[in-house]
């Protein structure tokens, strides 16, 4: 059985996805699907259907995406979107529930778990975006370097130069080139997909949310953020995503959370729209090997 709808988040209407088996096992956990910046619930349609078949599957429209509304006054990051996810999970949802997030979908999915207790039952991280706590390197300090990134920062943050970015980015092929960078396989780059990103950003509000979530997550550090995991974590990968350095990056989580378990995917930032039987396959054979949860 599948449904969507609007649920109020502070006041703003969000869109939601829910997809069931007829008869839910009430000992499951449910599955939260928490997308990537400038994505919505359509990128997880190969996903929802597959995972429905054996577990109660909620996806929402992170606020200032999708359908979901955009909100000029929020304070966009990974704050704003860990509330939105706790909030869902209490009010529609009301079961210890498994976060599963895509690149800053992932980052909020690690955030809201964090501090979920009991409403949380386990998390998955695909290519998760978000800061580690690096060490300070004296070569950061030189001249060229704060130059560097002085010069840069004071072009991106400039309304003009956003204004432009942002109008070629949602020019559909804009969009088409991007997705081609981080799609190993281009097969499931179709038009649906990219009029699920460009019709979003066509609505009024989009590019102040743009301006606003630039310097997204937002919020404490991934290790910071692991240290704090007292639930099942499995670390699934794009090993070829040219986004966020897979490899390195995989070291790093590694190193912060050594008890996880982990895939290795050849694919690239979007495994679970570019890969989705593999994905499902790894997603169904992890999360069999959760405990039961109290049931509903």
């Amino acid at each position: 059985m599948s449904e969507q709808g609007k649920w109020l988040f502070r006041g703003h209407r969000i869109h939601w996805v829910s997809s069931r088996p007829r008869q839910p096992d009430p000992h499951q956990p449910a599955l939260l699907l928490i997308h990537g910046f400038g994505a919505s619930t359509t990128h997880w349609r190969y996903n929802i259907p597959a995972l429905a078949r054996h577990y109660e599957v909620h996806a929402f429209d992170l606020l200032g995406f999708g359908r979901s509304a955009k909100p000029p006054e929020e304070p966009y990051g990974g704050t704003l979107w860990q509330e939105q996810t706790l909030s869902y999970v209490g009010e529609r949802i009301g079961r210890p529930t498994v976060f599963i997030g895509n690149s800053i979908g992932g980052y909020v999915a690690l955030a809201a778990a964090a501090t979920a207790a009991s409403d949380c039952a386990g998390v998955v991280l695909l290519n998760a975006a978000g800061p580690f706590i690096e060490a300070d390197d004296p070569r950061s300090r030189s001249w060229g370097a704060i130059a560097r990134k002085s010069i840069a920062g004071a072009l991106l943050n400039s309304y003009p130069v956003q204004r432009l970015l942002f109008e070629n980015l949602r020019r559909p092929r804009s969009i088409r080139s991007t997705l081609h960078q981080v799609y190993l396989d281009h097969t499931n780059v179709d038009d649906a997909l990219i009029r699920s990103i460009r019709e979003p950003a066509l609505d009024p509000g989009a590019f102040l949310v743009f301006r606003k979530a630039f310097g997204v997550p937002g919020g404490e550090p991934l290790d910071t953020l692991l240290s704090r995991l007292d639930v099942p974590l499995l670390l699934l990968w794009g090993i070829r995503d040219p986004w966020i350095n897979a490899v390195a990056r995989r070291r790093q989580f590694q190193q912060a959370a050594p008890r996880a378990s982990e895939v290795v995917l050849e694919a690239g930032h979007c495994p679970h729209d570019e890969v989705p039987e593999q994905v499902n396959r790894s997603l169904l054979d992890w999360l069999a090997t959760l405990p039961a949860v109290a049931g509903a």
